[in-house]
């Protein structure tokens, strides 16, 4: 299970226009305002789409869904490939927001039941863990190679390279394992089975504390972390060359995958950990040097590692019946405090640049470490 999901991971991420499309965007005539709405688009549709999707994932076959996800990118690619403009560009982030919703949830209740069966859910964090780290790596890799495939064969180049990689995902989700679910199959009154499976997972997340305080944390952890967005704008501060500033990006992201690869170990000192990496967030943002971005990788490297931890507690604390559907509810979550990070990150930028903001970025993180710390 373990070398199928890790190249999963890398293929599902290994798309060569991750760090180009806005780039063919503006290329193709949008302005500044119209590739905003497209990524408000994408929010949006991952925001109505997550909850829905992990309900299915509960009723239907997972696996299935693990399949379909990467094949949604892929035609939301086709369409900025072959059809570049801003219709195709809004459908194709549909597409994507779908197909990541409908892998949400689903891949985590898909590995947590196939170990638990295997008796080897304790390996879980450190298995999805690698798993994100892989990913990341994926993305350094593609970033790594869209130059040359850029001026080799320009934007239709990347965009087959990137359908291939969704396929070659989609291919190697086939062979993932799945028992039990496809003989129970849906239930012969689809919208009784999905009503009773939206009731129980209601139910488990208004009645019981611990699993309402994972999905909180979870939330919290992995919402406030999509700020990683705005690390190149952090090191551009830091520098006046501007090629030096992916790879102090880089440096980030193999801090962030280090954290991913280290998942699983030490998980009772989380609270500690995420009172330090908050420190080190503050002090390498407000040092205005590139040599604070050392800090702030280590500090994104725990953030990682702690996501992994609190994702392994909350499927520790909830049922098979209703797994995906809760994990949804908390990725629900963590679009509603990204929207809101953004929107924060936003409103500060009139008054204060990257290093005071991500050092008050710092405070979400020093706040639920303490809270874990203490609860501990």
């Amino acid at each position: 299970m373990a070398g199928r999901l890790y190249a999963y991971s890398f293929f599902e991420d290994f798309v060569l226009l991750y760090p180009v499309y806005a780039v063919l965007f503006a290329e193709t005539g949008l302005s500044a305002a119209e590739i905003s709405s497209l990524f408000i688009l994408w929010s949006l549709t991952g925001f109505v789409v997550e909850v829905p999707s992990g309900l299915l994932a509960d009723v239907v076959s997972r696996r299935l869904l693990v399949v379909l996800a990467p094949l949604l990118a892929g035609a939301g690619f086709a369409l900025w490939t072959f059809l570049p403009g801003y219709p195709a560009f809004a459908a194709g982030f549909v597409l994507w927001g779908v197909g990541g919703s409908v892998q949400s949830g689903a891949l985590e209740a898909l590995v947590y039941e196939e170990l638990s069966r295997a008796g080897a859910a304790g390996s879980y964090a450190r298995l999805t863990g690698r798993a994100e780290a892989v990913g990341i790596t994926a993305v350094m890799a593609a970033s790594g190679l869209a130059a040359p495939v850029l001026a080799l064969g320009g934007y239709r180049a990347l965009g087959v390279a990137s359908i291939a990689a969704t396929l070659v995902a989609a291919a190697i989700a086939l062979s993932f394992p799945e028992q039990g679910r496809a003989a129970g199959g849906e239930p012969d009154e689809p919208e009784q089975g999905y009503a009773a499976v939206l009731r129980a997972g209601l139910a488990e997340v208004r009645g019981s504390p611990r699993v309402r305080s994972a999905v909180i944390m979870v939330a919290a952890l992995s919402g406030f972390t999509t700020l990683d967005e705005y690390i190149p704008l952090l090191a551009g501060a830091t520098v006046t060359a501007p090629a030096a500033v992916p790879l102090l990006v880089l440096l980030v992201s193999a801090g962030a995958a280090a954290g991913g690869w280290l998942a699983g170990r030490g998980t009772h000192r989380t609270g500690p950990a995420l009172v330090v990496a908050a420190g080190c967030l503050a002090a390498g943002s407000l040092a205005a040097r590139p040599a604070g971005l050392v800090l702030v990788a280590v500090a994104f490297g725990v953030f990682q590692w702690a996501m992994a931890a609190a994702d392994a507690a909350l499927q520790d604390r909830i049922t098979d019946q209703a797994r995906a559907t809760v994990t949804s509810m908390s990725g629900l979550g963590v679009e509603v405090v990204a929207v809101t990070a953004y929107a924060g990150y936003g409103l500060g930028s009139l008054w204060a640049g990257p290093g005071p903001l991500f050092a008050l970025a710092a405070v979400p993180y020093l706040l639920l470490g303490a809270a874990l710390w203490r609860q501990r």
